[in-house]
């Protein structure tokens, strides 16, 4: 008779217990008004460089005072924009950085895909070492590896002044292979099983099964690949010579310490070029935020 009472009894305390840690504990309200002003105030500090920056942008002249930060509409112009644009050209600042920034992507999602299933879901003599090799890699500076690869690049390869000489150092991305091995890793084992009854081969399940339920994953390291090449400048100066091949922020650069002192505005000429190299990834974190902060990767096996 015990044996048979004491599990029906216990069985409910369990299962109640389990549902509470499961459930998120609902804030007070005094605990929720003083959450959301913590965190508008963390949002404000965030953002108001990035506002600043864009008011700094359309000022006829400087003003570094806090009530430049309010301007009013007569002291608003696009002249800033116009000026910078005569010395250095941004669509074809925006255009090589594009293509750059591209290359990068490209290389980095492709490699990083196949490498990280590679070392997730196959099974094969060395994967640890190799995983164990992509983790110490990450120590590595690539200031310390600079001047050996622009003597590879440069002189060996005759690749500088070119598009692809600035895209070979950034292409593989040992970063985006732990994402994506972490990712596959938390798929179901069993939907790669019952796949492989139905006769499909791997390339089919990377592209057909896996691919598909990792898209948190793919848009997290395009986001975070496009802000480094985006924005990345030792290597496009160090591997460019010719302006008309030279990214945005390499371009920028070169205003700064050349022009920019001899305009009316200077600092308005520099916050506009500033606004047009941050406005793309501004826009992309705002467009796919939700697959960034996303960690669901669907229902794929019921039961």
């Amino acid at each position: 008779m015990t044996t048979e009472t004491t599990p029906r009894a216990v069985a409910p305390a369990r299962t109640k217990r389990r549902r509470d840690l499961g459930t998120p504990r609902r804030l007070s309200r005094g605990q929720a008004i003083l959450q959301g002003i913590v965190l508008t105030l963390g949002a404000i500090a965030f953002l108001f460089p990035f506002y600043y920056m864009l008011v700094g942008s359309l000022q006829t002249a400087p003003d570094t005072t806090i009530a430049g930060a309010f301007p009013n509409p007569g002291n608003l112009t696009l002249q800033n924009y116009a000026e910078i644009n005569s010395r250095i050209n941004l669509v074809t600042g925006l255009v090589n950085s594009g293509i750059f920034t591209g290359g990068v992507l490209l290389g980095t999602v492709v490699f990083g895909v196949l490498a990280g299933y590679s070392l997730a879901v196959l099974q094969w003599r060395g994967r640890g070492v190799t995983f164990a090799l992509a983790l110490l890699v990450q120590t590595i500076p690539f200031q310390l590896l600079m001047i050996p690869l622009y003597v590879l690049i440069a002189r060996n390869y005759g690749l500088a002044d070119n598009y692809l000489g600035m895209i070979l150092p950034f292409a593989i991305n040992s970063a985006a292979v732990l994402i994506f091995r972490q990712y596959f890793l938390q798929l179901p084992k069993e939907l790669f099983d019952a796949a492989r009854v139905d006769g499909a081969g791997e390339f089919r399940l990377l592209w057909r099964i896996a691919l598909p339920l990792v898209r948190p994953a793919l848009v997290t390291v395009l986001l975070l690949t496009f802000i480094g090449p985006w924005n990345e400048f030792l290597w496009p100066f160090l591997i460019t010579k010719e302006a008309s091949l030279q990214p945005l922020a390499v371009s920028l650069a070169n205003y700064i310490s050349t022009v920019a002192g001899s305009t009316a505005n200077p600092y308005g000429a520099i916050l506009s070029g500033a606004v047009v190299l941050a406005a793309p990834v501004v826009v992309l974190f705002i467009v796919f935020q939700r697959y960034f902060t996303s960690t669901d990767l669907g229902s794929s096996v019921k039961g």
